[in-house]
């Protein structure tokens, strides 16, 4: 398997530190509003990450943080946390803000068929680990206090270690394009970061510690956990660019700062959801919620869009691509997401014959390729959908499978479509009790509407037909009945 590395800017092969486990760190979400399109990209790519390793037999450790203290308004150092802003205008305490935001956040991502994490920490809960973190920063001479804040020494560590690998920044560029800012006297120089902040008498997230009593800086408890559950070395830390730098190199710096080498072997990135060529995010007020898209409640949106249609529009790009957002594109991946759904289901239904006069030989080899390339999920749902052509085929009795070829293929569109791009099944979604009486519902209306047509009354059997199609339902009579689809 070759994966690409941000940190080399190349594609690797994929070997792990000490197989067959596997750690994997992924930045999560800052917990203080709802997750949007933006949130469910990292999180299908490192999931898909997660079940196709899973697939080839590693022992996956997962860890994905909550940041739920330190991420500030304005910048990495500098404004009102963005919790506590969340608490303060809502009149809540900021773990209540922390707790709402995360039950939806675990709701949205269930919806998404984004398996949880094997750990998941909260920055809140490891402020001791934070702590004694800085402690190895400043006895390496990285770091130094200063008015009961204590700040990374970038120029310093720039002189022993390579500032900048990750996103191909270097000292002399931030000295170009930074400037002091306001309030940032206390830094020996603007792009000096904090690995732990002084609190103001207003702040109410704070804890004590031997410099003050305060809370830690953002960068810090990606570098904290990150060793804590998986080890001095580990093989790979992901999220999405934007987080490339100052988070991820900050992350570097520290690290390499406290332990004396580097911590992660593969730096892996997703690319952006876009609105009109701009990144889609909270901070540009151009986002929409996941719920946003569930229920259609946007103006920017044509109707409602189920998490299958979502899971799939994303997977239908690559990882380090960007996609740009448009309802039409997600009505054009909602009608590519039916087609599949209706090939999968036709092809459980295939009854064997004696001998194959159709070829389907070579997906499994063709789909375990193109995952092996860098996670090309674009490739194996175009593989898919070149096999699905054999399957209508085979459906319309114009072809026939044997036996050992229709289990081959039905195993190889289980593994992939399900196990490992996590497309439900079932009219794209859940085999939930709902879900479960919401079939039986239809599938008793148009099985009603069949014993109408036996009994030639046409008049019901149309009335059916043309309500349940105004509702948006796809019917199409078959020899045996009915299929259907939303």
């Amino acid at each position: 398997m070759q994966i690409y590395n941000t940190l080399t800017r190349s594609k690797q092969e994929f070997i792990p530190l000490h197989a067959p486990h596997v750690g994997m760190y992924v930045c999560g979400p800052t917990v203080y509003g709802d997750a949007h399109l933006g949130h469910a990209r990292p999180a299908i790519t490192f999931d898909l990450l997660y079940r196709y390793l899973t697939h080839l037999g590693y022992k996956v450790r997962y860890v994905r943080n909550i940041t739920d203290v330190g991420h500030l308004e304005h910048d990495a150092d500098e404004g009102e946390d963005k919790i506590q802003k969340k608490a303060r205008l809502e009149q809540l305490e900021p773990m209540e803000v922390v707790q709402y935001y995360l039950n939806r956040y675990h709701r949205d991502m269930e919806a998404l068929n984004v398996l949880p994490p094997s750990i998941e920490p909260h920055a809140s809960g490891h402020i001791i680990e934070q702590i004694e973190f800085i402690k190895k920063i400043l006895a390496a001479g990285y770091a130094y206090e200063s008015e009961g804040s204590v700040y990374f020494d970038v120029e310093k560590y720039a002189r022993d270690f390579h500032y900048g690998k990750l996103s191909g920044r270097n000292i002399e560029e931030l000295y170009a394009e930074t400037r002091e800012l306001d309030g940032q006297q206390e830094k020996r120089h603007s792009f000096d970061f904090a690995l732990w902040k002084k609190a103001s008498p207003e702040h109410i997230m704070h804890w004590p510690s031997p410099w003050s009593e305060g809370f830690p800086g953002w960068h810090l408890e990606c570098s904290t956990m990150g060793t804590k559950y998986l080890g001095e070395q580990f093989d790979i830390h992901g999220g999405g660019m934007d987080l490339m730098f100052p988070h991820h190199e900050a992350e570097i710096a520290q690290s390499c700062a406290a332990l004396g080498h580097d911590t992660v072997k593969y730096w892996m990135h997703n690319n952006m959801i876009t609105i009109a060529g701009k990144k889609m995010g909270k901070s540009y007020g151009n986002f929409i919620t996941l719920e946003q898209f569930f229920t259609g409640q946007h103006p920017l949106l044509s109707k409602p869009f189920t998490p299958m249609t979502i899971r799939f529009f994303i997977l239908m790009a690559h990882y380090r691509s960007t996609v740009d957002f448009s309802s039409e594109a997600l009505e054009a991946a909602e009608k590519g997401l039916a087609r599949l759904t209706e090939a999968y289901t036709r092809l459980m239904k295939l009854q064997p014959a004696a001998t194959s006069t159709v070829d389907v030989k070579g997906l499994r080899e063709r789909c375990e390729e193109a995952m092996a390339d860098d996670l090309n999920s674009p490739i194996v749902i175009s593989h898919l959908f070149d096999s699905a052509r054999a399957v209508n085929t085979v459906f319309d009795g114009k072809a026939t499978l044997s036996q050992a070829d229709l289990t081959e293929l039905q195993q190889v569109w289980k593994l992939f479509v399900e196990d490992i791009l996590g497309l439900r099944m079932n009219a794209g979604e859940a085999a939930s009790g709902t879900q479960e009486a919401y079939k039986g519902a239809v599938d008793l209306l148009l099985n009603m509407r069949l014993d109408a047509k036996r009994e030639k009354n046409w008049g019901l059997s149309d009335k059916i037909r043309n309500e349940l199609t105004a509702l948006g339902f796809n019917i199409k009579d078959t020899k045996d009945g009915f299929e259907w689809s939303l």
